[in-house]
């Protein structure tokens, strides 16, 4: 938990930022694993933690924008649940611990919210990613909850946005400290990575370095053979001699900051020729974002620059024809790298997407304010601005289901070598990924000027000690 004056100034710059209306902000409640009392490990909602601070379940906070109000409720612990749990503080002491002196218990939300309803006042919210969040967001407005995603405040998701996307000094730090989770993962799966072993054991000892020094992963590890697959969470293969690791991993620091990092690494820890020709280009257009981005840019730009040099690359491989700058107009990098070059990173690892293009059922409500504003909520006419934390994870997949579709359909046909492009379906895929933080004169990547070994030299001395 960051000190109480960061709390207070940042609920009251959203009061600001909104003008009037009453804010709510919901924490997350326990949601169960395979019964009531067996829990998945509780995550907090992150605008919750970034206004009000406070890793507990049960809680809800409120500000109203209009008399300055801020309120958080919730119950207080029972003796019963102090048999199970032991002492625990307070809603009273949660409180003052962030600065907000008015404590209520659950019961007393709805009358606040329905007060509001009925003397037609705005009340803003986001929309809940989670199904008993929705459901109690809409006892409390009297409403349906399929009318939760027409009702959502705009206001509310482009005000969090810009709040959240641009890192103070000890957020950054925070995230340092991610970093050093993230480079102990990747450390730790490198050293793994040999003949014989299995994905589960180095998808499991990562995640316990998370424990050991975190809260725990910031998203289901990727830790496959088969880098083509950009999501496997398959941890089921194990390593043969010849073939490519790729490991997409990060851990969030006890106070829910992120990292998100990848690595690809041959097993045994000697690439083949073929094998560090591709990664080269990997690393060629990784290499390019992180010396090219500055305040200011579009984030378009910045991709369409890493799919020029990743074109460039596979010209000179073969699998690409002609011009590189023709081949990228025409799409047909698109069929080798068909992600975005990065994405947001703060307290979530997709920092914002719940409020994002990505995260709404309905996102239209939202794209043409989220084009002025230009958050990362809208990727494509995001502005990179001091303070952002991105991703750089540009990739190389021979994926044979889509090349298959793609030749059949005759796509790109004068640029790519559809031969040639046969030979590598047993090859799997290359990621590389790195944190950057934009400043105000330029960029740096996370990590205080270590770096988690991503040359192919500096990947075989570090595999081979």
């Amino acid at each position: 938990m960051f000190k109480q004056q960061t709390y207070k100034e940042r609920r009251a710059e959203l009061r600001r930022r909104m003008g009037g209306g009453l804010i709510l902000l919901p924490g997350n409640d326990e949601a169960p694993a395979n019964y009531f009392d067996n829990a998945y490990a509780f995550r907090q909602d992150s605008t919750f933690l970034y206004f009000f601070g406070q890793n507990l379940p049960g809680l809800f906070g409120v500000i109203d924008a209009d008399s300055g109000e801020e309120t958080l409720y919730g119950d207080d612990f029972t003796v019963d649940d102090i048999i199970w749990m032991g002492p625990q503080p307070s809603v009273a002491e949660l409180g003052a611990q962030v600065g907000v002196s008015d404590t209520r218990p659950s019961a007393a939300l709805e009358q606040t919210v329905r007060k509001a309803v009925r003397q037609g006042r705005p009340v803003h919210f986001l929309l809940p990613y989670r199904g008993l969040t929705q459901i109690r967001l809409a006892r409390l407005l009297g409403v349906d909850v399929a009318a939760l995603a027409d009702r959502m405040s705009v206001d509310l998701i482009i005000n969090v946005a810009a709040m959240r996307e641009v890192k103070s000094a000890e957020e950054i730090e925070e995230m340092e400290r991610a970093f050093d989770i993230g480079y102990r993962m990747h450390t730790t799966a490198m050293k793994m990575c040999r003949p014989g072993v299995t994905e589960r054991e180095i998808a499991g000892a990562i995640e316990g370095v998370t424990k050991q020094y975190g809260w725990g992963v910031s998203f289901h590890s990727i830790v496959s053979q088969h880098g083509e697959t950009l999501h496997n969470h398959c941890h089921d293969g194990v390593l043969e001699s010849g073939r490519m690791l790729l490991c997409d991993a990060g851990g969030e620091t006890v106070n829910n900051y992120c990292s998100d990092h990848t690595r690809t690494y041959p097993v045994g820890g000697r690439f083949s020729q073929r094998q560090k020709d591709v990664y080269e280009v990997v690393l060629a257009a990784h290499d390019h974002v992180a010396a090219m981005v500055a305040p200011g840019m579009m984030y378009r730009d910045v991709h369409t620059a890493s799919y020029r040099v990743l074109a460039e690359g596979l010209v000179s491989l073969g699998l690409l024809r002609g011009n590189a700058d023709d081949a990228v107009a025409a799409g047909a990098v698109s069929l080798f790298m068909p992600h975005g070059l990065g994405h947001g990173l703060g307290m979530d690892v997709h920092d914002c997407e719940a409020m994002g293009e990505r995260g709404l059922r309905n996102f239209d409500i939202v794209a043409e304010r989220a084009a002025e504003i230009d958050t990362c909520i809208l990727r494509n006419n995001w502005r990179l601005r001091p303070g952002t934390v991105m991703t750089d994870e540009p990739g190389l997949y021979f994926i044979p289901a889509y090349a298959a579709k793609w030749r059949s359909e005759g796509k790109c046909r004068d640029f790519i070598d559809y031969d040639l492009l046969e030979t590598y379906f047993d090859f799997g895929g290359v990621r590389i990924e790195d944190d950057i933080l934009i400043t105000g004169e330029g960029r740096r990547m996370l990590g205080g000027g270590r770096h988690i070994p991503v040359t192919v030299a500096e990947i075989e001395e570090f595999m081979g000690r």
